[in-house]
């Protein structure tokens, strides 16, 4: 009972500061709150970062100022922050973040030593009785007050302050000391990084009935939660790694309508920028504290796409090129597909990185969720290579059919690998196994390509409701 009575002391402490918060800033302080704004850019990259461009006019007087910009992010850098003036210089002396801020918790610590009152209601009457207490202790929620001969924990009833103390704020402020050399209304530019602010790219990809090509919406996910909103903002997104020196160490898309077939439409406009790609908002847009936003970035339809099964290692399983083995576990084959980002295929675009989300419609016409996969930052005519999970009726075991070890560093073995198709229509599958050291390809019941200088590649067609082998007999140097 005593600690709801205390929560209920705190808030109603709270209720109480609140109107002494307008006597909290120095006289010699000059308030620059968000009504002074008059435009905001905000550029956000990849890596928690963002770079706030936050326009403002100030009522400068001649001499030094101390000039308090009220809703700057709470997660700003303030060794980034550059304040310039349109149209005139200012003398930059020094600047302060504080973000150190008012809550019923924060004003009991700085209370800590110092006189504040208790008033209690008496419960028949109805009548306040006052007394004065000394804080004592503020620790693991609960506060010590000295009262009179006594001493007391979280006592019932309200507690009242007689002022806030100056070091804290109600919002984050950064208050910089600038001279000048006369007076009057003067525009100015803050800029500064901050964390806080994140973005993201989404892709919805809707495959054809026929499994043959894709329609392709992206979208780009805003989160919101610097501490403070952006209203009218001017939007950027940069894709790419931006290096920041690190410190020592102590829901889906909705689906919307596509343009004529083999068009691209991008919703944001995209340049170069240094070694990276800018994306532009054509409008602008509100961003709220704690808020997470979707923008369209761009859609594309029948742009070409491949499927492919893949099966790796069915026959060396971990690496037992080296060593007897008998039958390998039954695999069920990976169900990849492959797009081109080129202009061929109706895209053609610097695709920042994110998550392809593939849906496929049902015979009733109802989208299913066949997989997604992340990709990477993707520049223009580069490969989209998506792995979407694991085909229920595609499955293959290996068996090793032969192992002789001529010398020390020289062996011969051999595989035989079985794979079978439950699906009505035949199909190829792509099989790779990695060979360690130097290797020669003795026997074999397909040919193989050269994946890579480790990795032998077949193409192996199986048929409908029905099964294929691929033999293999190789020499290893280790």
């Amino acid at each position: 009972m005593r600690s709801v009575l205390f929560a209920r002391s705190v808030l109603c402490s709270g209720v109480a500061v609140a109107a002494l918060l307008v006597n909290f800033a120095a006289a010699a302080e000059t308030p620059i709150g968000a009504d002074k704004q008059s435009a905001v850019a905000v550029t956000i990259y990849n890596n928690d970062l963002a770079l706030i461009r936050d326009s403002r006019s100030v009522m400068l007087t001649k001499g030094e100022n101390d000039l308090a910009f009220i809703e700057v992010s709470a997660g700003i850098r303030p060794e980034t922050a550059l304040l310039t003036g349109r149209g005139s210089a200012l003398d930059i002396l020094e600047q302060n973040f504080d973000f150190d801020l008012l809550t019923p918790q924060k004003l009991l610590e700085k209370s800590v030593g110092q006189t504040i009152r208790v008033v209690r209601t008496n419960p028949d009457t109805g009548a306040d009785v006052t007394e004065d207490a000394t804080v004592l202790s503020v620790a693991e929620g609960q506060v010590v007050l000295k009262i009179g001969d006594r001493i007391e924990v979280t006592p019932p009833g309200r507690l009242v302050y007689s002022a806030v103390p100056a070091t804290l704020r109600d919002r984050p402020t950064l208050v910089v000391k600038v001279a000048s050399d006369k007076a009057g209304e003067v525009p100015v530019d803050l800029s500064y990084l901050t964390h806080g602010l994140s973005w993201a790219a989404d892709y919805v990809a809707e495959l054809s009935p026929d499994e043959k090509t894709v329609n392709l919406n992206g979208w780009v996910t805003l989160t919101n939660q610097s501490g403070i909103a952006y209203k009218d903002a001017k939007l950027q997104l940069v894709a790419g790694e931006v290096n920041q020196v690190q410190p020592p160490m102590p829901a889906a898309p909705m689906m919307e309508a596509m343009d004529a077939v083999g068009a691209v439409r991008q919703k944001m406009v995209e340049e170069a920028a240094f070694e990276y790609h800018l994306y532009s908002l054509d409008r602008p847009t509100t961003l709220k504290e704690n808020q997470t936003k979707q923008v369209a970035l761009l859609s594309a339809e029948a742009i070409p796409v491949e499927k492919q099964y893949l099966l790796l290692n069915v026959g060396n399983v971990a690496g037992t090129y080296l060593t007897r083995l008998g039958e390998t576990g039954r695999v069920n084959a990976e169900v990849r597909m492959k797009l081109q980002n080129d202009e061929k295929s109706h895209l053609g675009l610097p695709l920042p990185a994110g998550v392809v989300r593939v849906y496929k419609n049902d015979s009733d016409g109802d989208a299913v969720f066949v997989g997604e996969d992340h990709i990477d930052h993707t520049p223009k005519n580069e490969e989209l290579d998506l792995m979407l999970g694991r085909a229920f009726d595609v499955t293959a075991r290996g068996k090793q059919v032969s192992y002789d070890k001529i010398a020390d560093n020289l062996y011969e073995t051999g595989y035989e690998i079985e794979v079978k198709n439950a699906k009505k229509e035949a199909i190829t599958v792509t099989l790779r196994e990695f060979i360690p050291g130097d290797w020669k390809m003795l026997e074999e019941s397909a040919k193989h390509a050269e994946y890579d200088s480790a990795t032998a590649e077949w193409q192996l067609q199986v048929p409908a409701e029905g099964s294929a082998k691929l033999t293999y007999k190789v020499r290893i140097t280790y």
